[in-house]
């Protein structure tokens, strides 16, 4: 028998990075009794060594508790831990949709931060009732009155009400539970309909194959059922269905407003898209649930093996991590000067920090990484347009009519001391200014920003100038045409396609400079001069030179006539002269890896 509908409680937790919120779901989880005591552990819906590390949330988790009310009634209270970085932005949104309440953690010692604010607009935009929770109580640093002001005059809801708690040492956890069940409401739902369910996420596990996180809206869903995915069209039979409790327990089905997982011999992730509507295939819904649409991968990069032997290993990598990460796509290219390697498309740059991180981590592989470019939408003079992830694919300038590059709405919150600096950045990185707000001694900037200036150190730069105190968040807006111009970088006349890029007319000079001195530090000398070349086109914007290493040819000449001392020096310089149209240059891996890491300093 499926739980009734008035005893369901389907919520999220909404916070900002280190807010505390997977500590509060430690916290709940412990006094429901979802898990003993010895089986307890720190951030347990967090899987990944990295998530611990970082103290960050990258995949959606569920967990099922169960929960006896003070006015004596037994309660199922679905979570949905949710990642709180922008990377992960959609996934967050389809997690929202998939449940009515939204646990909104703000820590009382920091205040509202620029993610804090994201999510929550994600869960006013999906029509959720909202409760403030104060954290951190117990710090010596929290000010809660003036958080609770913060709250009422940045986000606009009623914080008169809030809860206050401290997760790590548990007080006012009680409160908490009850709030999720007199404050949130349960969810609608029809249990004689055809099959109507919200993919919230899938996972893969090494002996059940796919798992598949599902929020039913209508019918049932049980063991045997033939179900059928309406924006893939597949159709798969259903091998088990269970809730997470954070244990995988089976149940004989699951009904309206739960959320539960079921397993189907599903080979890839790539086949669940996250925001699909799952159906019966018999008696399938008349009509799919709005808003889906795939992920879209928003920054790409070259991941190449150091050492050319380890190109099948990374090739076995990429694929299990792509059995997990359906958002994560790759192509193979290949280098003239690092040889064979991917095209992988992110969704962000934690997002390819984090795979990056994996790949080294998990596989024990040596990667170096191109500079990580955006994708521009190109207007060709014939009428076509072409999306291009490869500066160096760029097609002959005659035939372009303009280049689109991608606009993101950034959102910043800062201590006000640093509030000039951080416009300034913005200003040097051809912002819009938007925006400008205060909240008490705190200045909230909107801008618009060029997603290919955000994606070198834009994050690193702000972090440093404001000492870490400013947080910041984006979401992607539009293409706008741009002065666009390729730079490419030879060393000794030959063009090195893993270090040309896409810049702006305005940055092109100092970025090429750059790139050259840098180059010059970093390629050792040879028997001959090396020019370091930055290029737009057939026009040398920047120059270094390498100078020769040179070997004292005369040291054997003892005195005599000083024409034996010429004879040989031009006999040196006219070797050089032929060793520079014949040498190659060897361009040592370090000189890659120094050279793109800085990219924009």
């Amino acid at each position: 028998m499926t739980t009734p509908l008035k005893n369901i409680r389907n919520f999220s937790i909404v916070a900002h990075i280190d807010h505390g919120k997977s500590t509060l779901a430690d916290r709940l989880i412990q006094m429901t009794g979802g898990l003993d005591l010895r089986e307890m552990k720190e951030q347990v819906l967090d899987n990944m060594d990295i998530e611990r590390e970082r103290g960050i949330t990258i995949k959606a988790q569920t967990v099922r508790l169960s929960y006896k009310a003070q006015d004596g009634e037994d309660y199922i209270l679905n979570l949905i831990d949710t990642p709180g970085h922008v990377d992960f932005a959609y996934e967050v949104s389809r997690s929202m949709a998939a449940v009515e309440g939204s646990l909104l953690v703000v820590d009382a010692s920091q205040g509202v931060e620029a993610q804090t604010l994201a999510n929550v607009y994600h869960a006013l935009d999906a029509n959720h009732e909202i409760v403030p929770v104060l954290n951190k109580v117990d710090l010596p640093a929290a000010d809660i009155p003036r958080v609770k002001q913060q709250i009422e005059d940045v986000i606009g809801i009623d914080a008169s009400d809030a809860l206050e708690i401290s997760a790590k040492t548990g007080i006012g956890i009680d409160t908490v539970l009850e709030a999720i069940v007199t404050r949130l409401p349960p969810p609608k739902g029809d249990i004689t309909a055809p099959l109507k369910a919200l993919l919230v996420d899938s996972w893969y596990d090494t002996y059940l194959g796919v798992v598949v996180l599902v929020r039913i809206i209508d019918g049932t869903m049980k063991k045997g059922q033939k179900i059928r995915m309406m924006a893939s069209g597949a159709v798969y039979e259903l091998d088990r269905v269970a809730v997470n409790t954070p244990k995988l327990v089976e149940v004989k089905e699951l009904g309206p407003g739960e959320l539960g997982v079921f397993t189907a011999s599903i080979k890839e992730v790539a086949d669940t898209n996250v925001g699909d509507t799952i159906t019966d295939d018999k008696k399938p819904t008349a009509e799919p649930l709005p808003d889906f649409r795939p992920a879209q991968p928003v920054v790409f990069c070259g991941l190449f093996p150091v050492d050319a032997s380890d190109f099948d290993e990374l090739r076995a990598a990429m694929g299990k991590l792509r059995l997990n990460d359906a958002s994560f796509s790759y192509e193979m290219e290949t280098s003239a000067a690092l040889g064979f390697g991917f095209r992988c498309g992110f969704l962000g740059l934690l997002h390819l920090e984090i795979i990056q991180e994996r790949l080294s981590r998990e596989f024990n592989l040596d990667l170096i990484a191109t500079a990580p470019s955006v994708v521009y939408e190109i207007a060709m003079t014939n009428g076509d347009t072409i999306m291009l992830h490869n500066p160096a694919d760029l097609p002959d300038v005659m035939k372009i009519e303009e280049i689109r590059e991608p606009w993101i709405k950034a959102t910043i919150l800062t201590p006000d001391e640093y509030l000039g600096s951080i416009l300034k950045l913005c200003q040097d990185r051809r912002g819009i200014q938007r925006n400008l707000s205060y909240v008490g001694n705190r200045a909230m900037v909107e801008y618009d920003l060029p997603l290919n200036e955000v994606v070198f150190d834009f994050y690193d730069r702000l972090k440093s100038i404001s000492k870490g105190y400013a947080s910041f968040d984006y979401n992607l807006a539009d293409y706008r045409p741009g002065d666009l111009v390729k730079l490419s970088v030879l060393v000794n006349a030959e063009p090195v396609d893993a270090l040309s890029m896409l810049v702006h007319r305005t940055v092109a000079e100092s970025r090429g400079r750059i790139m050259c001195e840098k180059l010059k530090e970093l390629i050792p000398p040879h028997l001959f001069v090396i020019p370091i070349q930055a290029a737009i086109g057939g026009k040398i914007i920047a120059r270094e030179t390498v100078r020769a290493m040179r070997k004292d040819v005369t040291a054997k000449c003892y005195g005599g006539d000083a024409t034996r001392k010429r004879k040989l020096l031009e006999k040196q310089k006219a070797g050089k002269k032929k060793m520079r149209q014949f040498g190659s240059v060897e361009i040592p891996q370090e000189a890659f890896i120094k050279a793109l890491k800085m990219g924009d300093d």
